[in-house]
């Protein structure tokens, strides 16, 4: 009104005053040119305004109260997190309450003899293959190196199992992938036996390992989810008896069923059933009993309650007391704890969502938010950062490397003690002279020397160790003869006959053959390999995994008096100090002796290092965190196999020392680890 009325006043105002209308200038372009008259050009209006640009002064002001709101909301995750650590640790002292009214008693022990059967599957399979070698390699023909991959694949396998299967149980539970494992293990090591090839035998046994490498980490988080405070670490320990158990089994079965060779059938010339195999199947027993008997076990109430499956864990907390409570002759008890547990955990359920929806509105701040909640939630940041990347993550490589790498060197070291006093009695011929004779019993250890050998019979015999050095053959005859690690080198072989021999191409070194004939050779693997079964194997397996039951027993009754802490630094600088004795073990009979002690004293550390895995992590990733830390512990293995094995034969020195300095810096690194004998299972 005002613009039309200073335009009115203007027009009136021209006319009077004598000008020409046609001069009259625009109304709207004078109106405008007053409007502007005496402003800045800082209050002149913004011209993109009209094309809807917003004005750069208010996208400034915009962004300045967003970053400031953002700023606001990410200075309450602090907030946010520290009040959900608060109701986690409520909801976990609440939990162990309840834990405490359904008491320790028959559920718990069926449980523990059901996850015991899938540990013990996962100590069968570290030895199956050791065992199975020495006679699937004349089935298979295996060279030094696919002996080397097969025994290598196994920890392969168990490692990638351990990584995977661990990480899969937070989210699909505990029950459930422990089966998946256990019938991946079952299934692939019966077929296993089954199979010819060696590719496929490999691929099997790989399989096999993924699966009982997922094993180890579900049942210990499952257990332990079942157990009071008071009662976790002894019977965790407890449980780990069944891995040494599963050594015992497989040395007594390898014992009492791979010497006899006939256990077995052939079909034709390509397919065979030996005795061995017979082995391997029976080895998967434990596995498929653990895995029938699982299906009657209900899943970890703890683990539903973190998935928001309250009715399912409650009933299955109810079906715990009420089986303890008729076993203890009290069956009227009521559990009592539930209803006002279940309603609690809701409301904090609910309310600890509701915050995070409600109070972050913006889509960038929530994605922002959310993604470092979840950072910060893993296993090796936030809370956790320490005790993973500076402890755990050194302590368990470490202690995998020492003790699979030590007792793999142990029998190497008695095999090689062994043929040293083998070829110390060696029997040395020179210039020897044989006519017309008939030879048909074993040759073993010997060296021939410039002899002569004229119409001579080498019938039904075997050569062991046999070398024949400038000797001159004429006319004789060798008949169904085997031989292993048996040469003939600058010979002179005339008018000789071999009929249904081993003595391939290979085993002739610079020989010259006048008027010889080949008939018949011996089909099959041209590997020379031994014939008896290797029965130190069995012996050294079966006494290290028998004098782990003293250090089993002592570390269960031990673990929640003296603590875990104590016992694994303990543990690892005794196991150290078996290590500096063995400088002394010149003989068969010292080398097992100090690997008993070494066993039995490490075993302690294995146990507690088990107990504080579980305790320091949460439910949401007690079994990735144990899967990452094992399938580390694997790798370690691999490692120490590889590097003590190469050292025999050559010093002992650098495999002591290196054991025993790596065992007692892991020693003193689990001392600075935080003490969980009186934490909650959060």
């Amino acid at each position: 009104m005002d613009a039309y009325k200073y335009q009115d006043n203007y027009e009136g105002y021209a006319h009077t005053d004598g000008y020409y209308p046609g001069n009259e200038s625009n109304p709207e372009e004078d109106a405008q040119s007053d409007v502007t008259e005496g402003h800045d050009e800082e209050d002149e209006i913004y011209e993109g305004e009209y094309q809807g640009i917003p004005h750069p002064d208010d996208v400034k002001a915009k962004k300045t109260k967003m970053a400031s709101s953002r700023e606001e909301d990410l200075r309450g995750q602090a907030d946010l997190m520290a009040e959900r650590m608060e109701d986690e640790e409520e909801l976990a002292h609440q939990y162990e309450t309840i834990m405490d009214e359904c008491g320790h008693g028959r559920f718990q022990w069926i449980l523990f003899f059901v996850l015991g059967l899938a540990l013990m599957a996962d100590g069968v399979e570290v030895f199956v293959v050791s065992f199975a070698l020495p006679s699937a390699e004349k089935d298979m023909c295996l060279s030094s190196s696919k002996k080397g991959m097969l025994g290598m694949i196994v920890y392969l396998g168990m490692m990638s199992g351990a990584f995977v299967l661990g990480g899969l149980a937070d989210k699909l539970g505990r029950k459930r992938v422990l089966s998946m494992s256990l019938a991946l293990n079952a299934s692939f090591a019966s077929i296993s036996s089954f199979v010819q090839g060696y590719g496929a035998f490999l691929f099997c046994r790989l399989i096999s390992g993924i699966g009982i490498g997922g094993a180890l980490p579900i049942v210990f988080a499952y257990f332990s989810e079942f157990l009071s405070r008071e009662k976790r670490g002894e019977h965790l320990s407890w449980l780990g008896i069944f891995w040494m158990t599963g050594g015992i089994y497989a040395s007594a079965m390898a014992w009492s069923i791979i010497p006899h060779y006939g256990w077995g059938f052939s079909m034709g010339t390509h397919y065979h059933y030996h005795s061995w195999r017979v082995f391997v199947i029976v080895c998967a027993l434990p596995c498929t009993v653990s895995l029938v008997a699982l299906r009657f076990m209900p899943e970890s109430p703890r683990f539903l309650l973190e998935m928001g499956k309250h009715d399912e864990a409650w009933m299955i907390l109810k079906k715990v007391h009420d089986t303890n409570m008729r076993a203890k002759g009290t069956p009227e008890k009521v559990f009592t704890s539930s209803h006002e547990y279940s309603i609690c955990y809701l409301i904090v359920f609910i309310s600890m969502n509701s915050v995070m929806l409600i109070t972050i509105e913006d889509k960038l701040v929530n994605f922002k938010v959310e993604s470092t909640l979840l950072w910060e939630n893993q296993i090796y940041m936030g809370i956790y950062q320490r005790n993973t990347l500076l402890y755990l993550l050194q302590i368990w490589p470490v202690l995998a490397f020492d003790y699979y790498g030590l007792t793999v060197w142990f029998p190497d070291m008695i095999r090689y003690f062994q043929e040293e006093e083998y070829k110390s009695k060696m029997k040395v011929f020179f210039g020897e002279h044989v006519f017309g004779a008939t030879i048909n019993f074993t040759m073993e250890n010997q060296i021939h020397q410039h002899g002569k050998l004229v119409n001579d019979k080498f019938t039904k015999m075997y050569f062991k160790h046999v070398l024949f050095e400038d000797t001159f053959f004429d006319e004789c005859y060798f008949e169904d003869v085997t031989s292993t690690d048996t040469y003939f080198k600058n010979c002179t072989i005339e008018s000789t006959i071999f009929y249904n021999t081993d003595l391939y191409e290979h085993k002739f070194i610079d020989c010259r053959f006048i008027n010889s004939t080949f008939l018949d050779q011996k089909e099959g693997c041209h590997m020379d390999l031994e014939q008896d079964n290797d029965f130190l194997i069995y012996l050294v397996s079966f006494l290290g995994s028998l004098s782990v039951l003293p250090g089993n027993i002592i570390s269960a009754l031990l673990m929640d008096r003296i603590g875990r802490l104590k016992m694994i630094g303990g543990s690892m600088l005794i196991s150290a100090g078996c290590c500096f004795f063995l400088f002394f073990g010149n003989s068969e009979s010292a080398m097992i002796g100090w690997q008993c002690l070494f066993c039995g004293a490490s075993i302690a550390a294995w146990n507690a290092l088990d107990v504080v895995t579980v305790e320091l992590y949460p439910t949401t990733q007690r079994a990735t965190a144990f899967g990452i830390l094992n399938g580390l512990c694997k790798f370690g293995a691999i490692l120490g196999n590889t590097i003590f094995a190469s050292f025999v034969g050559i010093t002992k020195v650098v495999p002591i020392l290196l054991a025993a300095t790596s065992l007692v810096g892991g020693g003193l690194i689990a001392l600075r680890l935080p003490e969980t004998r009186e934490q909650v299972l959060m």
